[in-house]
């Protein structure tokens, strides 16, 4: 390049424009057409990439043209909107300099997604198998949809979701899991965590700021509700289910609970502890929150019914595609009390004016055409084999071992002998190896203990629905050699 000026020291001489002024020329050989926006694009690339560092002058609108082989035009042009834009700044008879108001920005987008690569064995529960993601069938449902969707299904939505899904819906749930489905009830979420979210929100406008949540149970359950103001109250469990003594000194109107296959001890709801969680709720004029989250997949009888069926206007009843598809789907729904709808329907609307349609239109095809049957059955197949897999592993490697806990879902609850113990040592070894496992007691409130009354043995919460049979059985035996039962 042969532009000269005076250069940001304030001298007279060549200015060290070269090397950045290389990034414009592709913009220079563009079609006429889009030259100029081309030109534009490469001088705000070469500002925010700090190729052109600010406080740095550049050459006159005349050479800078010459020297790409454009007209002035082009390079007066992108000069005045650059600097409108701010990435320039310039005086009358002061030149054109880089501004200072420009940040660098990451050269690439980071991966924020809860995946740790690179383990032996990775036993932490929570996941699908992936790998079952039905996309022959989905892909011919989103082809149906694209070619049927009416153009007027594509404005903006129905806050609760739109009304062919929430009527195929209603019917599956009714079918299904043995709940009271009226489709004006149901509305359409990004997954159980948005359906926490509302009702946390419609809580807090109610002035509850307390909410009762399983204790071992999940630990996103405080968080979500954490996020609309509303403090978790952790609540003790006993063989029945949740504890109705804690429960009712405890204060709260409303209570998260999973009933079908409790997360994580893996105890369904007695008949009794259910009808006496309703006359709780009745009582206090509150409500129960139930996180369906894996109550199609039971593997010695057919599913218990959800709780909600035995009184639709105490019970707001969640669920989602993130067990049966995939968690990236985020597609999720909840079944409201008459006493809830009107606000839970309102804060979604002002939260996202509803969820995308497209998504919800395949969903419904999906669910129609007896697709979603399908894939559960495919899964519930899958699923049994594997949790016999993991127990006959278990009891070949670890001689005593207990797995506790109705045989469904997607996770085991494994009760090791004293002699692997104690806890701490044990997880260290097992993470040294390269196995990844979480004991019961990550997912208590007091995080103490996580062994029956004084045996000093250790209990896991081992996920092996995303596991085929083979990884199911070489990371049980990595397990046993990296914490010597073998």
């Amino acid at each position: 390049m042969t532009s000269s000026g005076t250069n940001p020291n304030g001298t007279n001489g060549p200015t060290p424009f070269s090397a950045a002024w290389e990034v414009l020329l592709p913009a220079a050989a563009a079609p006429a057409r889009s030259r100029g926006r081309a030109l534009q694009g490469a001088l705000r690339e070469a500002v925010r990439s700090r190729r052109l560092a600010p406080g740095t002058r550049l050459p006159s609108s005349r050479d800078l043209a010459a020297d790409l082989g454009v007209s002035r035009g082009l390079v007066t042009e992108a000069y005045e909107q650059l600097t409108a834009e701010g990435y320039l700044r310039s005086g009358r008879g002061a030149g054109t300099w880089v501004g200072g108001a420009v940040r660098a920005v990451p050269a690439r987008a980071r991966d924020l997604a809860p995946r740790v690569p690179g383990a032996a064995a990775d036993f932490v529960p929570g996941t699908p198998d992936l790998a079952l993601f039905p996309r022959t069938a989905w892909a011919a449902a989103q082809r149906g949809v694209l070619a049927e969707l009416p153009h007027a299904d594509l404005g903006y939505p129905d806050p609760r979701g739109l009304p062919r899904l929430r009527t195929a819906l209603a019917a599956l749930l009714a079918r299904r899991r043995g709940v009271v489905a009226d489709p004006e009830r149901l509305v359409i979420v990004s997954g159980v965590a948005q359906a926490m979210a509302l009702l946390g929100l419609a809580m807090r406008a109610r002035g509850w700021d307390t909410v009762g949540v399983e204790d071992p149970g999940s630990p996103q359950h405080g968080d979500l509700y954490a996020a609309a103001g509303v403090t978790a109250v952790p609540l003790p469990l006993d063989g029945d289910g949740l504890a109705l003594g804690p429960l009712r000194a405890s204060g709260v109107r409303a209570v998260v609970v999973t009933p079908a296959h409790q997360f994580p001890t893996g105890i369904a709801y007695s008949a009794r502890r259910r009808a006496e969680l309703l006359d709780w709720a009745r009582s206090v004029d509150g409500f129960v929150l139930e996180d369906d989250y894996d109550g199609d997949f039971r593997y010695d009888r057919a599913p218990v019914g959800a709780l909600q069926g035995l009184d639709p206007e105490r019970v707001v009843y969640t669920g989602s595609v993130s067990k049966s598809l995939a968690p990236g789907l985020r597609l999720g729904w909840m079944l409201v009390p008459e006493a809830l709808a009107e606000e839970v329907v309102e804060r979604k609307r002002t939260l996202d004016l509803g969820h995308p349609t497209l998504d919800q239109a395949l969903f419904a095809r999906f669910v129609e055409r007896g697709d979603h049957d399908r894939q559960l059955r495919r899964c519930q197949r899958a699923y049994r084999e594997r949790r016999d897999t993991l127990v006959a592993a278990l009891g070949e490697h670890f001689p005593g071992a207990r797995v506790s806990g109705i045989a469904a879902g997607l996770h085991v609850i494994a009760e090791l002998p004293p002699r692997h113990g104690p806890r701490a040592e044990f997880l260290a070894r097992a993470g040294a190896a390269g196995v990844r496992v979480r004991a019961l007691t990550e997912y208590t409130h007091a995080r103490t203990g996580d062994a029956g009354p004084g045996d000093g043995g250790v209990r896991l919460v081992l996920g092996y629905a995303h596991l085929p049979s083979a990884r199911i059985r070489d990371g049980v035996r990595v397990l046993a050699r990296a914490v010597g039962a073998e």
